[in-house]
């Protein structure tokens, strides 16, 4: 959830393990035209986070 939206819509949780997080970011103009979304599937362990997200950045666009 947008940092903006958390006040009227967020919640309180608790993480557990063997839940998956998706992380999102958007990288853009924010009135609109072109820009890139990355995501990262994110799995939650009793040794910490493991990475699912098995791609690889366009090394010519980082």
């Amino acid at each position: 959830m947008h940092k903006r939206g958390f006040d009227g819509g967020g919640h309180d949780g608790v993480v557990e393990e063997n839940m998956v997080f998706c992380v999102e970011s958007f990288v853009g103009d924010p009135y609109g035209g072109e820009g890139v979304k990355l995501e990262e599937q994110i799995l939650v362990t009793a040794n910490g986070p493991v990475k699912l997200s098995s791609y690889v950045y366009e090394e010519q666009l980082l």
